[in-house]
């Protein structure tokens, strides 16, 4: 990973959008030059393509953007975030290098099969392969070269420098022996030797190992470019949470308008169902908010006259009037998407092995060819054998299996992955699988199912299950409060309901109505004893122990007393419980995170297998806690699922979103998760724990494949053309060792017996 720093409070910060990095040794060597300015620290972000940069005076930002742009790369400020996210069309932009790559590819595969199969090589077969070639090496390869050129111009080399260096070298050769040689001579046939000869090499093409070469590390680039996450992608999704327009009340006349032209103090009207376009204070009307997509909170909370409600949140009841308290950049959601942007930046990506150690193997191996060159010529053997050796050097050491890698397993292990609901999003994800050891889970929408279910009918001395039931349902159809959906819902298999009449909301009690000609009160114990109803003692013992287990209790009543009690609950998924005992058994210490209050968080905790519990938590404190669990040294894997849980994804290690849960949280995580199942979550670490291992094999192999080559072919003892098939070997191989992933069987497919569990099932 790039180096993180902390940054001094008390310095100037900005944020750069940096061009031109083609690999994480890129940005080390931007955030080297950057740190070497007094007074300057800087985080470079490969993934994010931005510069964290913390400066201090006389440093300016103009010499911040110089200092990038003299490193070889382009840097800029951002342009201010656009709040519509209307306004940003979208750009397609792996088209130009999706095009590159097929394009190289429908010349390349003619080529190779020409020079590999003599029986195929007809009389100017050679001529036909210089023609498709010489586009490769020249338009595919042109992003190589541009780059290899930059890192000369400022004394550095890369793996773009092998690249360029040896496929030019390549086709250099081969139109050298083509016009010059005898290899154009018709008829000319391809000769198949181990090793290469002392007297002539002018017969010698190796067109299909430059071509070839660069359609490889197109392809490699491609996988890895698709795979890399978009910065603020998050925050869009974030601002798109929000309400697009709002009626205003001016003059007792309700005025729609836009959003971004609420002003504070400003009053508007939030029908039900509709979501609150600001931050503000209710002025008129109660209702119930469903606030679970800001607090996490599981219950809609019950607001009127006086009461705060939060921008974002869907209006569950009646209407509302609200005055404006905060508006645009100071709003809670707003500040929300500021968290997220904070925590992405502090976040490196992912540096890959061969990434990380290019910067020596690159110059070794242009040494080691210019040191093969000057031996051949010193031995007499002659300027032909020379140059072909060094060829082979360069073209064998060419890190084609290096830069497929990664994407390959990736591919193979991210499609795998589809199949049953995990979503990888880069090889960033998978280097913190393996360090993970604690797993913060969200409880509303990830452990729990995120709606109410009614769970106990506890009916009174004398009283019938069914009747009390059929009361209660018939009352509560009246009502849209998530408690009254519950109920009504519970009583489904008990066909039509009486009609209610006179229905009637006590605001922050209950409701009342009339059915089937009793006047029924459904609530508090409070309501019930306020209507002069008889509140019997087993039914409040009921209610005192439902609560207890962190359920909401209400109860039922009719003709003077209370008849009966009703709990309802966020349930428990029925996987959840599995899923810890899983995620223990992969070394994973689980916590219970949420912002629901204590009893409920413990009592969910206990079901599941969990120990430790931090609940009443708000969203900032959310992302305090993961702070706080990693200053501890724990890696932390977060799963979550909302809006409150998407700056903690960011912030953690290895955040898991669930897929039903809102965009801003998937977007800020590395793992998706398609299945609304945690077992999901289990399934996504061990098959990112899978990939990750195969990619460190595929390393391991093609740089011992590079160690072993290098001296046979600096010896002589392999001619460009068998490198260059040595090479294509190596990434075969390296691809046919990432298609075992292929292989991988979630958990869901041994518990089900089914193969594949299909996404939205």
């Amino acid at each position: 990973m790039t180096t993180s720093r902390p940054l001094p409070t008390a310095a100037n910060l900005i944020e750069l959008s940096i061009g031109g990095m083609t690999c994480a040794s890129c940005a080390a060597r931007i955030e080297k030059k950057l740190n070497r300015l007094d007074g300057v620290q800087a985080t470079v972000n490969y993934a994010t393509e931005k510069a964290t940069v913390s400066y201090a005076d006389p440093v300016t930002s103009q010499e911040l953007i110089a200092t990038v742009e003299k490193t070889g790369y382009t840097a800029a400020v951002p342009p201010p975030r656009q709040d519509t996210p209307e306004a940003v069309a979208p750009v397609d932009e792996l088209r130009p290098l999706r095009t590159r790559l097929w394009v190289s590819v429908v010349l390349t595969v003619p080529v190779i099969a020409l020079a590999m199969v003599p029986a195929w090589q007809f009389t100017y077969w050679q001529w036909l392969s210089l023609t498709l070639a010489a586009p490769v090496v020249v338009y595919g390869g042109l992003p190589f070269h541009r780059a290899a050129l930059v890192n000369l111009r400022h004394g550095a080399a890369t793996m773009d420098t092998l690249v360029s260096v040896g496929t030019l070298a390549a086709l250099g050769w081969s139109v050298w022996a083509l016009f010059l040689g005898t290899a154009g001579t018709p008829g000319m046939t391809h000769p198949f030797s181990f090793a290469i000869s002392r007297t002539d090499g002018t017969g010698n093409i190796y067109l299909e190992a430059a071509a070839g070469v660069t359609a490889f590390i197109l392809a490699g680039r491609y996988f890895e470019a698709r795979a890399k996450r978009t910065a603020g992608a998050a925050l869009r999704a974030l601002l798109e949470l929000g309400a697009k327009d709002v009626a205003v009340l001016r003059n007792g006349v309700e005025t729609r308008i836009p959003v971004d032209r609420l002003a504070v103090g400003d009053r508007f009207v939030v029908r039900p169902g509709e979501k609150i376009a600001t931050d503000g204070t209710v002025h008129e009307g109660s209702s119930a908010v469903d606030a679970s997509m800001v607090t996490g909170e599981s219950v809609p909370v019950e607001v009127g006259v006086g009461d705060a409600v939060v921008g974002g949140c869907v209006n569950a009841g009646g209407r509302l009037v609200v005055t404006a308290t905060r508006v645009g950049a100071d709003t809670q959601l707003a500040q929300m998407a500021r968290l997220v942007e904070q925590a992405q930046t502090g976040k490196a990506a992912a540096q890959r092995l061969a990434d990380r150690i290019s910067g020596i193997f690159v110059p070794i191996v242009i040494a080691l060819a210019a040191g093969t060159l000057g031996w051949w010529l010193g031995s007499g053997a002659g300027p032909t054998a020379a140059f072909t050796a060094a060829v082979a050097v360069l073209i064998i050491a060419c890190p084609c299996a290096l830069g497929l890698a990664t994407p390959t397993a990736l591919l193979v292990g991210t499609g795998r992955g589809a199949q049953f609901g995990v979503l990888i999003k880069g090889p960033e994800a998978l280097e913190s699988t393996r360090r993970v050891k604690t797993v913060v889970l969200d409880k509303t929408g990830t452990v729990t199912t995120g709606r109410m279910t009614l769970l106990d009918v506890h009916p009174g001395e004398g009283e019938q299950r069914a009747e009390v039931l059929r009361l209660a349902a018939a009352l509560e159809s009246g009502s849209e409060h998530p408690v009254a959906r519950a109920v009504v819902a519970g009583a489904a298999e008990m066909g039509e309901l009486p009609p209610v009449t006179g229905f009637a909301n006590a605001e922050g009690l209950g409701v009342t109505g009339t059915v089937d000609g009793h006047e029924v009160l459904l609530g508090r114990a409070r309501l019930l004893r306020e209507r002069g109803l008889v509140v019997p003692e087993d039914l409040v013992r009921a209610a005192t122990a439902a609560e207890a287990a962190g359920r909401t209790a209400v109860l039922v009543g009719w003709s003077g007393r209370a008849r009966g009690m009703l709990a309802v609950a966020d349930q428990v998924k029925p996987t959840s419980r599995e899923a810890v005992r899983r995620l223990r058994a992969l070394g994973l210490t689980p916590v219970l995170l949420t912002g629901d209050n204590a009893t409920v968080a413990r009592a969910v905790a206990a079901e599941v297998g969990i120990d430790e519990v931090i609940a009443e938590v708000l969203p900032t404190e959310k992302v305090e806690v993961v702070a706080r669990l990693q200053a501890e040294g724990r890696a932390v894997a977060m799963v979550g699922d909302g809006v409150n849980d998407a700056a903690a994804l960011a912030q953690a290690d290895l955040g898991l979103a669930m897929g039903t849960g809102t965009d801003v949280a998937i977007e800020a995580s590395d793992l998706t998760l398609v299945r609304d199942d945690l077992l999901a979550a289990v399934d996504a670490i061990r098959l990112a724990r899978s990939t990750l291992g195969t990619i460190k094999g595929n390393l391991f192999w093609a740089f011992a494949y590079n160690v072993a080559a290098l001296p046979l072919a600096a010896a002589g003892l392999l001619n460009p053309m068998i490198a260059g098939a040595a090479m294509a070997f190596s990434s075969v191989f390296v691809v046919a060792n990432s298609l075992r992933l292929g292989r991988f069987r979630p958990i869901s497919s041994k518990r089900d017996g089914s193969g594949v569990v299909r996404l939205g099932t």
